[in-house]
């Protein structure tokens, strides 16, 4: 079972949210906040497995309750779930240490299945919202065009495109031939070898360094 941490200012929303998500069998409401101050101390007292997190609210906004989650209890999983699609909103809860970010027009079975990805350590991001992220990054001033071929191998970098194209370890695994221990222990040479925290920026290092 899923236990979650929803939060948002619009109460009958996060109600409806609520009701929604509990009809799935693995997901669990356990705790409801109002505000990133709220999410804290509920974060605290409940342990959730999954938070989905709105980002402008009222005495503590979503940003700001992620970074503080994230930096306290680093294994809780934070999911941004707003209306914002703005690009200051999505890469400050991603460098916050959001998993992933969704806009509340994303189907209610997709979400589910977000949350249960979210869960077990992957990230997600809409379709429009990985398209901003990539489209406003800069180069980083560390890391030189094509510089990757002294940084990873030849399967390294296949395995790489693959988690740029949102492929979980065993779709990997799959695709390479490979067990699924194998692709995790690439997946994280890779993280170690870029100087990144997770799929999501490993993802984003490629798409700005590397032609895929």
């Amino acid at each position: 079972m899923i236990r979650l941490l929803l939060v948002d200012d619009q109460t009958l929303f996060r109600q409806g949210l609520a009701s929604l998500l509990s009809l799935e069998e693995d997901l669990e409401v356990i705790g409801q906040a109002s505000h990133g101050k709220e999410a804290i101390a509920l974060t605290e007292q409940l342990q959730p497995d999954v938070i989905l997190m709105d980002v402008r609210m009222p005495i503590c906004d979503g940003v700001v309750a992620t970074r503080e989650i994230h930096q306290r209890f680093p294994w809780i999983r934070i999911l941004v779930f707003t209306t914002f699609d703005e690009d200051e909103y999505i890469w400050q809860s991603l460098q916050a240490g959001a998993l992933g970010y969704l806009l509340k027009s994303t189907p209610a079975a997709q979400l589910a299945a977000a949350i249960r990805t979210l869960h077990q350590g992957y990230c997600q991001l809409g379709s429009t919202i990985a398209h901003k992220v990539f489209a406003q990054l800069n180069p980083p001033p560390a890391v030189k065009q094509n510089s990757y071929q002294q940084l990873l191998s030849e399967r390294e970098l296949e395995v790489l495109t693959l988690v740029t194209q949102g492929k979980n370890n065993r779709e990997i695994a799959r695709v390479l031939h490979l067990s699924e221990g194998t692709v995790k222990n690439y997946v994280s040479q890779i993280l170690a070898r870029l100087g990144v925290r997770d799929r999501t920026q490993a993802a984003l290092w490629a798409k700005q360094n590397i032609s895929i």
